[in-house]
């Protein structure tokens, strides 16, 4: 299960939502809440939030919120509208997990961090 954040672009979410993906919209269901929100509705849903916002980070790991449900930070500059999607769906076809990391996305590789303390 995903969480959009507002700047992933719709054809993304449209792709993952057609390959049978749970993702939630925050373009669609609450445009305009602050991250602190996001993170919320994520935490409480056990969503996945896909993001290209950096912000994330520094509100989990330095203004100390917890959060354990799982963050993709996309460090890209999309090429097309539907990178997201096949990027997520390349990585879970690959075996990688989210749920529990903070998982930075570039352009060639990817990192990930424990969320949990």
């Amino acid at each position: 299960m995903f969480l959009a954040n507002e700047n992933i672009p719709q054809k993304s979410i449209a792709l993952l939502r057609e390959k049978g993906f749970d993702v939630k919209s925050i373009s669609e269901a609450s445009p305009g809440i602050s991250d602190i929100k996001v993170l919320q509705i994520a935490q409480e849903e056990q969503r996945t939030i896909l993001t290209f916002d950096k912000d994330y980070g520094y509100l989990i790991y330095k203004k100390d919120i917890t959060f354990t449900s799982g963050l993709i930070y996309f460090k890209i500059t999309p090429v097309k509208p539907e990178l997201v999607g096949e990027l997520v769906i390349k990585f879970i076809s690959m075996g990688i997990v989210f749920k529990g990391y903070f998982t930075v996305v570039h352009t060639e590789s990817i990192r990930q961090k424990p969320l949990s303390r």
